[in-house]
């Protein structure tokens, strides 16, 4: 088994198929839009074959600051692979002799995670792991590897045993349709003026959030035009007060990226409407869950958690990890978040 990083498709082996945040699909998309660079991570067995693979995103800013410290790397998911697994003991016996091809996910997975912390140490601020498919999944790499956990809040809306109408409370249900009686309406994205708008609301949302990286808008329309992504927006009165930005991936869609004039327009609750229309567009979509990419920290009071539960999500504690590529400050911070 050995691994090779990939910064370019031109040597890039043929993939398998499953998560988009894994994708051949999504580098090339990386690689044409401004401030990003991919490092797609390849494990290839004795004969050549592709195994598993994981894409890791460098995003940056045009800054006076050396370089590594306005950029960052993010990880979505544990990566995709092809080979059946063993438990820990029958693979550590297997790698004793020899004899067998079966790998357990864990195992490579820490063989890209330690490729990928090398290559990327000594470029970026920090590097984030998120969206892991289990709480404790890759626990050990992870710790290997330097990365510190920090308990994050996860919510999806299921959306095949019930129908977004019958999950949503009465109160937000209120909310929404007066919002659209008064003449707020939600339509997917397809002009110009469309994108325009939908731009200029993301970026003002955006623009005092410093962990939160905001991506060119050709990147949102590298993805809708690649079929794996719906871009929404609610108008009123020929106004842009609010935009999701969902992706389609293995079934589930994930609101990724939204905006609102929340403050501007408060008794419109134009987060209510666009959130809404972006539930019942998964669901018309035929999508099994709609997955809330950032909901934030495990706080007893947390507005942003309880406005989305309000539309009938189940919240669920996981992991992210960090490494702050800062020896010091990691150790800092690892004291800061320990269990």
């Amino acid at each position: 088994m050995k691994v090779d990083i990939h910064t370019g498709t031109t040597s890039l082996p043929s993939l398998p198929e499953g998560s988009y945040f894994h994708s051949r699909e999504l580098m090339e998309l990386c690689l044409r839009t401004p401030h990003h660079k991919p490092y797609m991570a390849v494990v290839t067995d004795d004969d050549g074959k592709v195994v598993a693979c994981l894409l890791a995103i460098e995003r940056y800013r045009t800054s006076w600051l050396p370089a590594q410290l306005h950029r960052q790397v993010r990880i979505l998911g544990e990566g995709v692979y092809t080979v059946s697994t063993n438990t820990e003991t029958d693979k550590e016996k297997d790698m004793g002799n020899g004899r067998s091809n079966h790998w357990s996910k864990n195992v490579l997975f820490s063989m890209m995670l330690d490729a990928l912390t090398r290559k990327l140490s000594g470029r970026s601020i920090y590097i984030e792991v998120s969206h892991l498919s289990q709480k404790m999944f890759g626990y050990a790499p992870l710790r290997a590897a330097g990365f510190f956990p920090v308990r994050w809040m996860s919510v999806h809306n299921s959306l095949h045993s019930r129908t977004p109408e019958e999950r949503i409370t009465q109160r937000q249900l209120e909310h929404v349709t007066a919002a659209e009686k008064r003449g707020a309406e939600t339509h997917q994205i397809k002009s110009d003026e469309d994108f325009k708008a939908f731009s200029k609301l993301m970026r003002r949302h955006h623009w005092l959030k410093v962990r939160r990286f905001l991506p060119n808008i050709q990147f949102f329309k590298g993805m809708m035009e690649g079929g794996h992504c719906r871009l929404l927006l609610t108008t009123y009165k020929d106004r842009a007060v609010g935009c999701t930005a969902t992706v389609y991936s293995e079934g589930d869609a994930y609101l990724w990226f939204s905006a609102s004039r929340r403050k501007s327009y408060a008794t419109l609750h134009p987060n209510a409407v666009t959130f809404w229309n972006t539930i019942r567009q998964a669901h018309q979509d035929g999508c099994q869950h709609i997955r809330f990419m950032d909901v934030g920290l495990p706080f007893r009071r947390n507005p942003y958690r309880d406005f989305i539960l309000s539309f009938g999500g189940k919240e669920v504690s996981t992991l992210r990890w960090f490494r702050i590529n800062i020896r010091w400050m990691n150790r800092l911070a690892s004291w800061l978040w320990r269990e």
